[in-house]
């Protein structure tokens, strides 16, 4: 009897021993103290993104230990995914792929015990050229519609590069105010824009402009944006998604 009685308070301690253990490393992984708990993770569960899009995990609190954080991730289709680590703030971490995502796949993402899964699409890369005033679309490789645009007149060059598609709007209010312009300038204006689609935090967007049909196709008039015709905009809003490439170029 004691040393039945023996045998269940060491099985006892060893059980607390180990909830311990566990618990302090899973505060560990998820940035050293027990309040830096992920609230939500981008893209969300479900959802359908570019084959370039970032998985951004946000924290309830200021993460600690910022390494422990980054060990804590794993972004997988078939196999776990490369990419790299960035910190929007201490309480925003950024996973960014290496290259692309694969097409049409679901890709798991997993902090800690948390888990969610979400669906890339077939792959929309769009082609800007500056010189050609055209805006070219391909979808899995091939181009499905070639749209006549207009970009940044000069003083206000739309600027080159390969782009990631961070947001979209349905209507936005453009105002040049956000991009340093008063409205008692000449070049100044608030606009009711529609079918918008954000290339950069700085104010950079593909949109309808049916204000500059006329020059899509041959002279560039916008304040940096790319304008297409509301139709062209409309398709493509429709069929782009964050985290889809616009690369620009002249």
């Amino acid at each position: 009897m004691r040393s039945a009685l023996r045998f269940l308070f060491v099985a006892t301690m060893v059980a607390i021993l180990a909830a311990f253990w566990s618990g302090a490393a899973s505060a560990a992984a998820i940035g050293g103290t027990p309040t830096a708990t992920v609230t939500s993770i981008f893209p969300a569960n479900g959802q359908v993104v570019g084959i370039a899009a970032p998985v951004t995990f946000t924290f309830a609190s200021p993460v600690t230990d910022r390494a422990a954080a980054e060990r804590a991730t794993a972004i997988r289709a078939t196999d776990t995914l490369s990419g790299t680590f960035s910190w929007v703030d201490d309480t925003q971490l950024r996973w960014t792929p290496n290259g692309t995502l694969p097409t049409n796949s679901p890709i798991s993402v997993q902090f800690g015990n948390q888990r969610t899964q979400f669906q890339t699409n077939g792959g929309v890369y769009a082609e800007a050229n500056l010189s050609a005033h055209t805006f070219t679309v391909s979808i899995g490789g091939q181009v499905v519609r070639n749209m006549p645009a207009s970009m940044g007149k000069p003083g206000f060059e739309t600027p080159t590069g390969t782009f990631t598609v961070l947001e979209k709007f349905r209507s936005l209010v453009f105002d040049s105010r956000t991009i340093g312009i008063p409205l008692d300038d000449p070049e100044g204006y608030i606009i009711d824009g529609e079918w918008a689609v954000r290339l950069t935090w700085g104010g950079v967007f593909v949109h309808s402009a049916p204000w500059s049909v006329d020059s899509q196709g041959y002279a560039n008039v916008s304040h940096g944006c790319i304008n297409l015709s509301p139709e062209n905009a409309a398709w493509y809003f429709e069929n782009v998604g964050i985290g889809d490439q616009v690369y620009i170029h002249w």
